[in-house]
């Protein structure tokens, strides 16, 4: 068995124990309906020689009976195998839920930054995404297509067929051609159908297996491998549904569960695919050498029958062979003198592409001396600048200099700049914030102060206005206030006394004297520790309100977001901007120099390489000229037997004329059956491999790769490996 057949049967393999898998899940499946769909069980153990964070991806795609989403929920396990104490995790699920345990996690951008302390997470969400793969489900009822309204309690030859759309592929170019490679799933569905309901059950690339109760049927599918290995249909077709019939009574049926899964071929390692090249070379050779063998046997056939009528033509022949042998003989010993000399000639080359293979260490060491040295004088100019990288050696060089090529993009320098005057300007926030507080306050100050002194001033003018009251009334009545107020209220004051009195008492309110006690009297009492004190606690109750604190935060705000736009603009910053442009155009430059040394140094190494190879083959030659020597030696030996050998055919001539005759008649049996053998044998080994063996290898490498390229369908980090699969589930189908 050949290693092609071998990994192809392989394959089979896999495939028949997916479809065991398939089966004890569906089976799990049913057997648990009542749990809740949240809780949702893995498929796909896990892979214990892991080392390195892995994040495993189950995608439940909950779906209608004829296979219309309703709701994907996406299950992830963070494999903490390294017990980090934090996971960085990309992912576009909405409300996630930690399901495992109580760890939470922080935004960092549009990261997720777990609190592993050194756990595995477990956590569920949701997502509207479209699909890699699509699934339709569609149903027939005695040849005619029906909804699944329809056919549920039905009776009747039915048909239940998926339909699956591989929407997930990468354009590859093979053989300068770009063609899309899609991503291999394999689709594995499976139902039970219940024996009381379902018969004569057939399922196109499946297995049924019946327990006398029920029949699990079980198809498997891979939608888009006909199109990636790009071979006819009319020369193997690969299916790309399944397709249930079965002879139905009130038709009803559960769920159905379809797993769709690339993890078969992540696990082939392409680097260890067999070439074709010698497979499709031997079958060409073999066709070619079986026409050269049907021309030979009717050449033998046709050349013996020309020979029997030329026997007597042959007797001579043999004489003239005779002469031959004897010139042939005379020939080889002149070719043996020649081998000698050859023999000289190739000992001497050998020796001297010796002498310069010798010389390649210390030619390819006095190269790589020099390049090191150009990197070490690249490294040190790099490092004055200010830009720390680390040591640069051949293999790195490149990495290491595109990467601060890019660093050093306006982008990136402009983003870094603004970073750091950003955090200058947060390590003087809290003395922004002092002086925006202070403000505040002495504003709030001003308007307590305003506020207290209106009162003040209302105060004192109402107890002067009374101290004049009691001067005027006493003056012009001989009455106090207060009985000269009991006198207006009986009556017994004139209007016009009132009158006069009311004008006195207000021409004393305007005097300049009264004006200035008045103002003097609120001089002094705004200068009172108490008022002071009242204007304190006023103040200090005001600066606590949520209103003056919101007034302070957006001026703080503001205030920092106008000094990191006036640092930005400094001459300063701009010249660092300025010098990151040249630094990167200087850096690109010496990368250019080191590329241009590089390829001188590769070439280098190839050609003492080569002088190696010559040496190596000139030493082989040496031998080989050896060899002819010995066998022109033998040749001369055997020329001088030839001869004394053709003297004996010569007397012999009889015999082999009646040979002839019997050789003739087996050559005509020969060429009929060599006729039959082409036909019935290599024609068809020829037609069936088509000269395409090499082209499908290609293909398959390519899903392979691919395949191991798509692992995840949420999103994943970087620094992550990652494996998914996903788990379509259609609603079940009661009769009504």
């Amino acid at each position: 068995m050949n290693k092609i057949s071998f990994k192809i049967i392989a394959f089979i393999l896999c495939a028949v124990l997916c479809l065991s898998c398939a089966i004890t899940v569906f089976a799990l499946a049913e057997d648990k309906k009542e749990e809740s769909q949240n809780e949702l069980p893995a498929v796909f153990a896990a892979n214990e020689n892991e080392e390195e964070i892995t994040k495993d991806e189950t995608v439940y795609v909950l779906a209608g009976a004829d296979g219309s989403i309703k709701k994907i929920i996406v299950s992830d396990w963070i494999k903490n195998v390294l017990g980090a104490s934090s996971l960085t995790d990309t992912t576009g699920l909405s409300d996630i839920e930690n399901v495992k345990g109580d760890e939470s996690y922080t935004m960092n951008g549009n990261a997720k930054v777990w609190d592993a302390q050194g756990n595995d997470i477990y956590y569920q969400g949701n997502i509207e995404k479209e699909l890699p793969v699509g699934m339709t489900v569609t149903y027939t009822l005695d040849g005619k297509k029906v909804s699944a309204d329809e056919i549920a309690g039905k009776t009747g030859k039915v048909g239940i067929r998926f339909d699956y759309d591989n929407r997930q592929y990468e354009t590859v170019n093979i053989d300068g051609k770009d063609e899309k490679i899609y991503v291999p799933f394999a689709m594995l569905t499976g139902m039970l159908l219940d024996n009381d309901c379902f018969r004569n059950i057939e399922v196109s690339n499946g297995k049924l297996i019946n327990d006398g109760d029920r029949t699990a049927v079980v198809g498997i599918a891979l939608p888009g491998m006909q199109e990636n290995l790009g071979i006819g249909k009319d020369k193997i077709n690969i299916p790309d549904y399944v397709e249930i019939t079965a002879d139905a009574t009130d038709f009803s049926f559960g769920m159905t569960v379809t797993i769709a899964t690339n993890e078969i071929f992540n696990n082939l390692d392409t680097s260890k695919l067999d070439s074709a090249d010698g497979l499709t070379n031997s079958i060409g050779e073999l066709a070619g050498g079986m026409n050269q063998l049907l021309d030979g046997s009717s050449a033998l056939y046709g050349g013996l029958c020309t020979l029997l009528e030329k026997s007597d033509a042959l007797v001579a022949g043999i004489d003239q062979l005779a002469d031959g042998a004897e010139k042939l003989k005379d020939g080889a010993i002149a070719a043996d003198d020649g081998a000698a000399q050859v023999k000289t000639g190739a000992a001497q080359l050998a020796g001297g592409l010796d002498t310069l293979k010798d010389n390649n260490e210390t030619l390819n060491g006095g190269a790589k001396q020099v390049f090191e040295t150009l990197l070490s004088t690249v490294e040190t100019q790099i490092t004055a600048s200010g830009i720390s990288i680390p040591a640069l050696t051949i293999e790195n060089y490149a990495t290491v200099l595109d990467a601060v090529i890019a660093s050093l993009d306006e982008t990136s320098v402009y983003k870094q700049a603004l970073a750091q005057v950003t955090a200058a300007v947060e390590e003087n926030r809290p003395l922004i914030v002092q002086k925006v507080t202070a403000t505040v306050r002495e504003q709030v100050e001003a308007q307590v102060t305003a506020a207290v002194q209106e009162q003040v001033s209302s105060g004192v003018a109402s107890a002067v206005h009374e101290q004049v009251a009691d001067q005027v009334i006493s003056t012009a009545t001989g009455m106090s206030k207060s009985d000269y107020e009991a006198a207006v209220s009986a009556g017994l004051i004139p209007e016009e006394t009132q009158n006069a009195v009311s004008a006195a008492i207000d021409a004393q309110m305007q005097s300049d004297d009264v004006k200035a006690l008045i103002e003097a009297n609120i001089t002094a009492k705004m200068a009172s520790d108490e008022i002071k004190a009242t204007i304190k606690a006023n103040t200090d109750a005001q600066m606590q309100t949520d209103t003056l604190q919101k007034t302070i935060s957006d001026n703080v705000e503001l205030q920092v977001k106008q000094a990191i736009s006036e640092n930005m603009a400094t001459d300063e910053v701009q010249s660092k901007l300025a010098a990151a442009a040249e630094g990167k155009t200087a850096i690109a430059g010496l990368k250019t120099s080191l590329d241009s040394y590089n390829e001188f140094y590769t070439g280098l190494l190839t050609y003492t390489g080569g002088v190696s190879s010559a040496a190596d083959g000139a030493a082989n030659l040496a031998s080989g000229a050896s060899d002819l020597k010995n066998g022109t030696a033998q040749l001369k030996d055997g020329a001088s037997a030839l001869y004394d050998g053709i003297l004996q055919l010569k007397n012999g001539t009889p015999a082999l004329v009646d040979g002839v005759t019997q050789l003739k008649d087996g050559a005509m049996q020969l060429d009929g059956g060599l006729q039959l053998f082409n036909k019935e044998g290599i024609g068809k080994i020829v037609g069936l491999v088509g000269g395409d063996l090499n082209g499908i290898v290609t293909r398959l490498k390519a899903t392979i790769d691919v395949s191991k390229n798509y692992r995840n369908f949420s999103g994943i980090s970087d620094d992550m490996s990652g494996q998914v699969k996903f788990i379509y589930r259609t609603d079940e189908i009661k009769a009504k």
